[in-house]
Protein backbone atom coordinates (compact mmCIF):
# COMPACT_ATOMS: atom_id res chain seq x y z
CA UNK A 1 0.00 0.00 0.00
CA UNK A 2 0.87 3.48 -0.82
CA UNK A 3 1.43 6.21 2.44
CA UNK A 4 -0.36 8.51 -0.32
CA UNK A 5 -3.74 8.79 -1.36
CA UNK A 6 -4.26 5.71 -2.98
CA UNK A 7 -2.22 2.51 -3.21
CA UNK A 8 -2.77 -0.84 -5.41
CA UNK A 9 -4.04 -4.14 -3.44
CA UNK A 10 -5.14 -7.64 -5.46
CA UNK A 11 -8.37 -8.41 -6.12
CA UNK A 12 -10.87 -10.35 -7.48
CA UNK A 13 -13.73 -9.54 -9.81
CA UNK A 14 -16.07 -11.67 -10.94
CA UNK A 15 -18.53 -10.76 -13.71
CA UNK A 16 -21.45 -13.15 -14.82
CA UNK A 17 -19.81 -16.48 -14.17
CA UNK A 18 -15.88 -15.34 -15.28
CA UNK A 19 -13.45 -14.52 -12.67
CA UNK A 20 -9.91 -12.66 -13.49
CA UNK A 21 -7.45 -11.13 -11.37
CA UNK A 22 -5.59 -8.39 -11.32
CA UNK A 23 -5.05 -5.33 -9.10
CA UNK A 24 -6.93 -2.56 -7.93
CA UNK A 25 -6.34 1.50 -6.55
CA UNK A 26 -7.63 1.88 -3.09
CA UNK A 27 -8.08 5.33 -1.14
CA UNK A 28 -5.55 5.18 1.56
CA UNK A 29 -6.83 5.45 5.13
CA UNK A 30 -4.84 5.60 8.45
CA UNK A 31 -5.02 7.03 12.09
CA UNK A 32 -3.53 10.70 12.01
CA UNK A 33 -2.72 12.47 15.43
CA UNK A 34 -2.99 16.35 15.94
CA UNK A 35 -0.48 16.98 18.61
CA UNK A 36 -0.02 20.58 19.67
CA UNK A 37 3.27 21.32 21.45
CA UNK A 38 3.81 18.12 22.76
CA UNK A 39 0.30 17.24 23.93
CA UNK A 40 -2.33 14.65 21.98
CA UNK A 41 -5.39 16.26 21.58
CA UNK A 42 -6.94 14.12 18.63
CA UNK A 43 -6.36 11.05 16.27
CA UNK A 44 -8.53 10.60 13.22
CA UNK A 45 -9.17 8.05 10.43
CA UNK A 46 -7.81 10.62 7.35
CA UNK A 47 -6.22 9.71 4.14
CA UNK A 48 -2.79 10.66 4.44
CA UNK A 49 -2.52 13.68 1.70
CA UNK A 50 -2.08 17.18 2.27
CA UNK A 51 -1.91 16.78 6.14
CA UNK A 52 -0.20 20.39 6.19
CA UNK A 53 -3.84 21.62 4.95
CA UNK A 54 -5.59 19.08 7.19
CA UNK A 55 -3.53 20.53 10.49
CA UNK A 56 -4.27 24.08 9.64
CA UNK A 57 -7.80 23.56 8.49
CA UNK A 58 -8.95 21.49 11.42
CA UNK A 59 -7.29 23.67 13.89
CA UNK A 60 -8.60 26.83 12.52
CA UNK A 61 -12.52 25.60 12.18
CA UNK A 62 -12.62 23.43 15.55
CA UNK A 63 -11.64 27.20 17.09
CA UNK A 64 -8.23 26.09 18.60
CA UNK A 65 -6.68 28.63 15.73
CA UNK A 66 -8.56 32.05 15.06
CA UNK A 67 -6.12 33.05 12.64
CA UNK A 68 -3.18 30.40 10.61
CA UNK A 69 -0.16 32.65 11.68
CA UNK A 70 -0.52 31.22 15.14
CA UNK A 71 0.88 28.20 13.53
CA UNK A 72 3.94 28.38 13.86
CA UNK A 73 5.06 24.92 12.49
CA UNK A 74 3.82 21.52 11.42
CA UNK A 75 6.08 18.39 11.33
CA UNK A 76 4.96 14.92 9.94
CA UNK A 77 6.15 12.08 11.11
CA UNK A 78 5.50 8.84 10.25
CA UNK A 79 5.14 5.57 12.68
CA UNK A 80 3.91 2.27 11.94
CA UNK A 81 0.96 2.51 13.33
CA UNK A 82 0.38 6.15 11.73
CA UNK A 83 1.27 9.54 11.04
CA UNK A 84 1.59 12.27 14.14
CA UNK A 85 1.13 16.04 12.89
CA UNK A 86 3.51 17.78 15.55
CA UNK A 87 2.17 21.14 15.55
CA UNK A 88 4.05 24.39 17.16
CA UNK A 89 1.45 26.92 18.45
CA UNK A 90 1.93 30.57 20.24
CA UNK A 91 0.85 30.82 23.86
CA UNK A 92 -2.31 32.36 23.77
CA UNK A 93 -4.40 29.50 21.79
CA UNK A 94 -2.29 26.87 23.49
CA UNK A 95 -3.71 28.15 27.08
CA UNK A 96 -7.34 28.05 25.96
CA UNK A 97 -6.45 24.66 24.20
CA UNK A 98 -5.26 23.24 27.47
CA UNK A 99 -8.12 24.84 29.20
CA UNK A 100 -10.95 22.81 27.17
CA UNK A 101 -8.69 19.90 26.53
CA UNK A 102 -10.72 16.97 25.73
CA UNK A 103 -10.56 13.64 24.35
CA UNK A 104 -11.73 12.58 20.97
CA UNK A 105 -9.49 9.42 20.24
CA UNK A 106 -11.45 8.18 17.93
CA UNK A 107 -13.06 10.37 16.13
CA UNK A 108 -14.33 9.38 12.58
CA UNK A 109 -17.78 11.08 12.00
CA UNK A 110 -19.40 12.74 14.53
CA UNK A 111 -17.72 16.28 15.40
CA UNK A 112 -18.99 16.44 19.18
CA UNK A 113 -17.47 13.30 20.78
CA UNK A 114 -15.61 14.25 23.89
CA UNK A 115 -18.14 17.90 23.83
CA UNK A 116 -18.51 18.22 28.02
CA UNK A 117 -21.50 20.34 27.64
CA UNK A 118 -24.69 21.33 25.20
CA UNK A 119 -23.12 24.41 25.06
CA UNK A 120 -19.52 23.06 24.20
CA UNK A 121 -21.27 20.77 21.21
CA UNK A 122 -23.52 23.28 19.77
CA UNK A 123 -21.69 26.62 19.05
CA UNK A 124 -22.48 29.40 16.70
CA UNK A 125 -20.15 31.01 14.85
CA UNK A 126 -20.20 34.70 14.26
CA UNK A 127 -22.34 36.18 11.56
CA UNK A 128 -21.13 35.75 7.92
CA UNK A 129 -19.91 38.94 6.81
CA UNK A 130 -18.60 38.28 3.49
CA UNK A 131 -20.55 39.34 0.56
CA UNK A 132 -21.23 37.06 -2.44
CA UNK A 133 -23.96 36.91 -5.50
CA UNK A 134 -24.39 34.07 -7.64
CA UNK A 135 -26.52 32.85 -10.61
CA UNK A 136 -28.14 29.33 -10.35
CA UNK A 137 -26.19 28.67 -13.73
CA UNK A 138 -23.29 29.65 -11.74
CA UNK A 139 -24.14 27.03 -9.12
CA UNK A 140 -24.96 24.49 -11.73
CA UNK A 141 -21.43 24.90 -13.78
CA UNK A 142 -19.98 24.30 -10.70
CA UNK A 143 -21.66 20.97 -9.95
CA UNK A 144 -21.34 19.54 -13.38
CA UNK A 145 -17.46 20.10 -13.06
CA UNK A 146 -16.99 18.23 -9.75
CA UNK A 147 -16.83 14.43 -10.66
CA UNK A 148 -13.95 15.45 -13.38
CA UNK A 149 -12.24 17.20 -10.67
CA UNK A 150 -11.62 15.27 -7.98
CA UNK A 151 -8.55 12.79 -9.18
CA UNK A 152 -8.58 10.51 -6.02
CA UNK A 153 -12.21 10.00 -6.31
CA UNK A 154 -12.22 8.77 -10.10
CA UNK A 155 -8.84 6.56 -8.87
CA UNK A 156 -10.62 4.77 -6.18
CA UNK A 157 -14.34 5.59 -5.51
CA UNK A 158 -13.89 5.87 -1.63
CA UNK A 159 -13.30 9.58 -1.45
CA UNK A 160 -15.29 12.48 -0.45
CA UNK A 161 -14.73 16.19 -2.03
CA UNK A 162 -14.43 20.00 -0.74
CA UNK A 163 -14.03 21.89 -3.94
CA UNK A 164 -13.63 26.00 -3.56
CA UNK A 165 -15.46 27.97 -6.62
CA UNK A 166 -15.53 31.53 -7.60
CA UNK A 167 -19.11 33.51 -8.51
CA UNK A 168 -18.66 32.21 -11.88
CA UNK A 169 -19.18 28.61 -10.51
CA UNK A 170 -15.28 27.94 -11.74
CA UNK A 171 -13.54 25.12 -9.44
CA UNK A 172 -9.74 26.76 -8.52
CA UNK A 173 -9.17 24.65 -5.23
CA UNK A 174 -10.01 21.01 -4.26
CA UNK A 175 -9.16 18.70 -1.16
CA UNK A 176 -10.01 14.81 -0.89
CA UNK A 177 -10.18 12.57 1.82
CA UNK A 178 -11.94 9.32 3.40
CA UNK A 179 -13.65 11.63 5.46
CA UNK A 180 -15.87 14.52 4.87
CA UNK A 181 -15.17 16.54 7.73
CA UNK A 182 -11.34 16.09 6.88
CA UNK A 183 -11.93 17.35 3.26
CA UNK A 184 -13.35 20.46 4.22
CA UNK A 185 -10.95 20.91 6.76
CA UNK A 186 -8.21 20.02 4.37
CA UNK A 187 -9.71 23.20 1.71
CA UNK A 188 -10.12 25.33 4.65
CA UNK A 189 -6.35 25.05 5.16
CA UNK A 190 -5.72 25.39 1.86
CA UNK A 191 -7.67 28.88 1.40
CA UNK A 192 -6.52 30.25 4.78
CA UNK A 193 -2.95 30.61 3.54
CA UNK A 194 -4.19 32.89 0.32
CA UNK A 195 -5.81 35.26 -0.99
CA UNK A 196 -9.30 34.47 -2.21
CA UNK A 197 -12.02 36.69 -3.89
CA UNK A 198 -15.93 36.01 -3.63
CA UNK A 199 -16.73 32.37 -3.90
CA UNK A 200 -18.51 29.04 -2.08
CA UNK A 201 -17.99 25.76 -0.94
CA UNK A 202 -19.29 22.24 -2.58
CA UNK A 203 -18.62 19.25 -0.96
CA UNK A 204 -19.99 15.42 -1.88
CA UNK A 205 -21.46 14.78 1.64
CA UNK A 206 -24.68 15.45 3.16
CA UNK A 207 -24.57 19.11 4.96
CA UNK A 208 -24.38 18.33 8.43
CA UNK A 209 -24.21 20.50 11.53
CA UNK A 210 -20.81 20.51 11.68
CA UNK A 211 -19.87 21.29 7.84
CA UNK A 212 -22.21 24.39 7.87
CA UNK A 213 -20.38 25.25 11.09
CA UNK A 214 -16.91 24.61 9.56
CA UNK A 215 -17.73 26.53 6.45
CA UNK A 216 -19.31 29.72 8.28
CA UNK A 217 -16.37 29.80 11.05
CA UNK A 218 -14.16 30.59 7.41
CA UNK A 219 -16.88 32.96 6.73
CA UNK A 220 -17.77 31.49 3.31
CA UNK A 221 -21.15 32.80 2.76
CA UNK A 222 -22.82 29.25 0.78
CA UNK A 223 -22.41 26.03 1.57
CA UNK A 224 -23.88 23.29 -1.42
CA UNK A 225 -24.01 19.95 -0.87
CA UNK A 226 -24.82 16.68 -2.76
CA UNK A 227 -26.91 15.40 -0.31
CA UNK A 228 -29.42 16.65 2.17
CA UNK A 229 -28.88 18.94 5.14
CA UNK A 230 -30.15 18.09 8.43
CA UNK A 231 -32.57 19.94 10.52
CA UNK A 232 -29.92 21.26 12.79
CA UNK A 233 -27.33 22.24 9.71
CA UNK A 234 -30.37 24.85 8.41
CA UNK A 235 -31.35 26.34 11.66
CA UNK A 236 -27.65 27.06 12.18
CA UNK A 237 -27.28 28.64 8.23
CA UNK A 238 -30.32 30.54 8.79
CA UNK A 239 -28.45 31.94 12.76
CA UNK A 240 -25.08 32.62 10.81
CA UNK A 241 -26.51 33.81 7.50
CA UNK A 242 -24.98 31.38 5.52
CA UNK A 243 -26.63 30.08 2.03
CA UNK A 244 -27.62 26.28 2.69
CA UNK A 245 -27.95 24.35 -0.76
CA UNK A 246 -28.76 20.48 -0.33
CA UNK A 247 -29.12 17.92 -3.23
CA UNK A 248 -26.58 19.95 -5.66
CA UNK A 249 -27.63 17.60 -8.99
CA UNK A 250 -27.14 18.17 -12.60
CA UNK A 251 -30.00 20.21 -13.53
CA UNK A 252 -31.23 20.76 -9.81
CA UNK A 253 -30.52 21.88 -6.68
CA UNK A 254 -32.56 22.96 -3.50
CA UNK A 255 -31.95 26.10 -1.60
CA UNK A 256 -32.60 25.90 2.54
CA UNK A 257 -31.42 29.32 3.86
CA UNK A 258 -30.46 32.81 2.85
CA UNK A 259 -31.40 32.08 -0.42
CA UNK A 260 -31.16 36.30 -1.70
CA UNK A 261 -27.75 35.41 -2.58
CA UNK A 262 -28.42 33.28 -5.56
CA UNK A 263 -30.05 34.80 -8.72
Amino acid sequence: MSAGGSGRVKRTVWTAGEVCEGTDFVATETAVAMVYNGISHVVMMATPADLEDFALGFSLSEGILTSSKQLLDCEVLKTDRGIELALTITAEPFNGLKKRRRNLVGRTGCGLCGAESLEQAVTTPNKISAGLSISHRALQLAIGALSNAQQLQQQTGAVHGAAWCNSEGEILLVREDVGRHNALDKLLGALSKQEQGEGFVLVTSRASYEMVAKTASANIPLLAAVSAPTSLAIELAETAGLTLVGFSRTGRHVTYAHGQRIN
